[in-house]
């Protein structure tokens, strides 16, 4: 596989921003090589449905600003839908675990999470915060209109709250 065909797929996997450090040691090659690969993929997603957008030192794959309009017409629709199976068991494990690591949430459901959490965010139900043991990754907590909408002032009144706390912990070595 291609040094630019590996980096679309970790950018696609991972669904946020990367550093171009972490990726050169992701993909264990230099700033140079990750540099011309990435101008690489620039040039083939050229005319096709996903950029790459780059920012002080960071790079993401995003959608292709003619998609917008479309994309924002689909994101309102599904606003108003109900919320996934998935995104119930995220919210969930957010709700009684949070704040918690994207790892940590993908381990306790045993798949990637990313586009459910986005999901979450998009609909103002969870946020994402800084990790204060570690500036390169976030934490996602429950927003207050959460609490507000289930009609609780604090997670302890979630019910079983301690019982269904204590069975999702993560392992001991994350967050």
């Amino acid at each position: 596989m291609s040094l630019s065909a590996l980096i679309e797929a970790l950018l696609f996997w991972r669904a946020e921003p990367w550093s171009l450090k972490d990726l050169a040691k992701a993909t264990d090659a230099n700033l140079e090589a990750v540099n011309e690969a990435l101008e690489v993929l620039h040039v083939s997603l050229a005319g096709r449905g996903l950029v790459l957008v780059r920012k002080e030192g960071e790079v993401q794959l995003a959608t292709a600003p003619d998609a917008s309009e479309k994309i924002s017409q689909l994101a309102k629709e599904e606003l108003t839908q109900e919320l996934s199976k998935a995104s119930l068991e995220t919210l969930t494990i957010i709700l009684y675990r949070g704040p918690i690591s994207r790892s940590d949430i993908d381990y306790i459901r045993g798949v990637n999470s990313s586009f459910t959490l986005r999901h979450l965010m998009i609909r103002s139900l969870i946020e994402r915060i800084a990790n204060p043991n570690d500036a390169r990754t976030f934490l996602y907590q429950t927003t207050f209109d959460t609490l507000n909408h289930l009609g609780v002032t604090k997670l302890a009144e979630l019910p079983e709250y301690e019982a269904t706390k204590n069975n999702l912990e993560p392992p001991a070595s994350s967050s």
